[in-house]
């Protein structure tokens, strides 16, 4: 599905971020300085990916993209605005990998003998505790 791995993709012309005070730690450092870093990337206008990854990212990512198309990843765990900017970046490249992997087909199995005999036991346990349970 991938054509080029998404790492070796250049986005940072596709991203655009946004600072704000964070809640995070930073002591009195949070109430002067602007840390909180939001990126925003629109899907649907990138350059970069082509129609089926973006299709494949809408639907996996769909709790994650806002009415307006954009991904958005916000970070506020650094004490600096630098590092909270990188950290977004590295878990953009993270979400957009683990949505474009493709799923593993399920193998269906037959229940084994031995499952079905426990099952059968744990029913009749069961089945004999509320039977315990009647007045005679």
């Amino acid at each position: 599905m991938l054509s080029t791995p998404l790492n070796e993709r250049d986005f940072l012309g596709e991203f655009e971020f946004s600072a704000s005070r964070s809640s995070g730690p930073g002591g009195q450092n949070v109430n002067k300085v602007s840390t909180k870093i939001e990126l925003r990337f629109n899907v649907q206008k990138s350059a970069l990916l082509n129609d089926a990854e973006k299709q494949v990212i809408i639907k996996r990512l769909s709790n994650k993209i806002n009415l307006e198309g954009e991904l958005i990843i916000v970070s506020q765990s650094e004490r600096s605005q630098l590092k909270n900017k990188e950290r977004a970046i590295e878990r953009f490249y993270l979400i957009l990998t683990k949505a474009l992997k493709p799923e593993k087909k399920r193998m269906k199995t037959a229940p084994t003998q031995a499952s079905k005999e426990k099952r059968l036991e744990e029913k009749r346990i069961q089945s004999m505790i509320k039977e315990s349970r009647k007045k005679l």
